[in-house]
C-alpha cells in the first residue's frame, strides 16, 4: 500500500494489523494519508509526531488484553505520543491523566502513586493494554480538528475486529464518546467497563471509585490471563 505521510509509522505497525488494514481499510487510509500530506505541505503542525501516528497498532492484536479508548490526541506541544491518555515524559501531567493516577491510588495504596513515573504509560502498553484514540491525529492547538478526515471509520473497524477475533478482552470506556463505541463490542465474549470521563469536569461523578483497574485484573485472572501490573513496579 503506497503511503506518504503515514509511511514512517506504518513501518512500525504490527504485521497482523497491516494485513487487516490493507484488506478492510485500504481506501480510508489512503484518503487519510492524502489529507495529512496536504496539511503537512501547508506547514500545519500535526500531533503526534509523524512516526507515532499509528503507534498504538504496534501492539499485535493477539497480544492485546485490555483496550482503553480515548477520543483524539493531546493538541499541546510535545504532549501526544500516539497512545490514548499518555504523554511524553517531562511533559506537564494533563488533568485527566492525573485523575487516572488518583483512581489507581484509591484502588491500591495512596503512597504508590507518588512513585509512579510512567506518564507515557509504556509499561501498560508493553503488557498488552491497547491505548487507542478514535481519531489518531490532531492539528496543534485545535482539539478534534481532524475528527472529520476518516479516522473513526478505521478505528471502529479495529475495535470490532478485536471484539470478533479475540476472547476475554477488557474494554474500558470512560466518558460518553468512548461509551458510544459499545455497540461495536460483543459483551458476551468480553468485559465492558464504563464510567464518566476522568476529566476534572466529571471525575467526581463516578470515575473516582469505579475500581476499573482491580476489576480488570480480577476478570483477567478468572480467565487465566496474566493480570496487568498497573503500578509499573
Amino acid at each position: 500500500m503506497q503511503l506518504n505521510y503515514l509511511a514512517p509509522s506504518w513501518e512500525l505497525t504490527d504485521p497482523t494489523w497491516q494485513a487487516f488494514l490493507k484488506t478492510k481499510c485500504r481506501g480510508q487510509l489512503i484518503n487519510i494519508d492524502q489529507q495529512l500530506s496536504s496539511l503537512a505541505k501547508l506547514n500545519k503542525t500535526i500531533y503526534p509526531a509523524q512516526i507515532n501516528t499509528l503507534r498504538a497498532l504496534s501492539l499485535a492484536p493477539q497480544q492485546t488484553k485490555v483496550v482503553i479508548l480515548g477520543q483524539d490526541p493531546y493538541h499541546g506541544e510535545n504532549e501526544a505520543i500516539g497512545l490514548s491518555f499518555a504523554v511524553n515524559p517531562g511533559t506537564k501531567l494533563p488533568p485527566s491523566l492525573r485523575n487516572i493516577f488518583k483512581e489507581l491510588a484509591l484502588e491500591y495504596h495512596p503512597e504508590s502513586i507518588a512513585h509512579y513515573q510512567s506518564v507515557s504509560l509504556e509499561t501498560w502498553f508493553e503488557q498488552g493494554v491497547l491505548l487507542l484514540n478514535s481519531t489518531l491525529s490532531v492539528i496543534k492547538d485545535d482539539a478534534n480538528s481532524l475528527a472529520h478526515i476518516g479516522w473513526q471509520a478505521v478505528t471502529d473497524q479495529i475495535i470490532h475486529h478485536l471484539s470478533e477475533q479475540n476472547e476475554n478482552l477488557v474494554f474500558i470506556l470512560w466518558g460518553n464518546f468512548a461509551r458510544s463505541k459499545k455497540p461495536l463490542i460483543n459483551a458476551e465474549k468480553h468485559l465492558i467497563l464504563e464510567a464518566v470521563h476522568p476529566s476534572p469536569l466529571s471525575a467526581n461523578r463516578g470515575f473516582f471509585g469505579c475500581n476499573h483497574f482491580k476489576l480488570t485484573n480480577q476478570y483477567l485472572h478468572e480467565n487465566h490471563i496474566e493480570p496487568i501490573n498497573w503500578l509499573g513496579e
